[in-house]
């Protein structure tokens, strides 16, 4: 079993990151050398939301931007380059969420505390559609080349880990359930649901609720279930 402070070290680890904090109100109409990164990353956003994928490329971006076309290779290579900023950025805002709902929370019960990371991914993917798309695609980022979201990737992994290990040995989740099994199962359902609302499968398979109310009884439910909720209650 890991460690009771992995989610204490968790949250050392991502607040050495400046991204964690970074501003998330609307972009600014002039910049200086110190937001310029800020500013591509928010005019790429805005073109991708406009006009899709394949109409970002570095010197459009610095056109939106206002800048100079050579001005965004001081620190985007390429495409790749600029779209792993964005996903790094996303990243930042779904650690900063997780984050915030285990705090809310302010609970020691493992299936709570796994309760607030899907809560947590839940809201940052409903307020971060576009960075959601950014950073699923393993073909419009370089996810592996990124110590920023392989360290915070992994952080979460083992906060849930942990979560999973803690809940199994106190009984709180079935230890018939094999973990890494269960693991995989969590972020497929989280991932999945959040994909359907994003792609506008809802409305095939007649979600009438409103999306945030529909997703997060979903994720309710599934929590419950985990957690053995719905197993100790008599059949209706």
């Amino acid at each position: 079993m890991l460690s009771r402070d992995v989610f204490g070290d968790y949250i050392s680890l991502v607040g050495s990151y400046g991204w964690v904090m970074m501003d998330t109100a609307e972009p600014r109409k002039t910049y200086h050398h110190g937001n310029l990164v800020e500013e591509l990353i928010s005019a790429t956003i805005t073109l991708i939301e406009e006009k899709g994928f394949d109409a970002v490329s570095v010197r459009e971006v610095a056109k939106r931007a206002g800048v100079s076309p050579g001005a965004p290779f001081r620190h985007f290579a390429n495409k790749a380059a600029l779209m792993t900023a964005v996903a790094e950025q996303a990243m930042a805002r779904l650690t900063a969420s997780v984050l915030h709902e285990r705090a809310v929370c302010g609970s020691d019960d493992p299936v709570e505390e796994l309760r607030a990371v899907a809560r947590g991914y839940l809201l940052w993917a409903l307020a971060n559609p576009t960075h959601f798309d950014v950073i699923a695609s393993r073909t419009l980022i370089d996810f592996h080349g990124s110590e920023r979201l392989t360290t915070e990737n992994e952080a979460i992994r083992l906060a849930m880990v942990d979560m999973i290990a803690r809940a199994q040995a106190s009984g709180r989740i079935s230890a018939a359930m094999p973990p890494d099994a269960l693991m995989l199962m969590a972020r497929a359902f989280i991932y999945g649901l959040c994909r359907m609302w994003i792609d506008g499968h809802f409305r095939e398979w007649r979600v009438a609720k409103p999306a945030e109310q529909a997703m997060s009884e979903a994720v309710e439910l599934f929590i419950d279930m985990i957690g053995g909720r719905y197993s100790a209650l008599p059949p209706r």
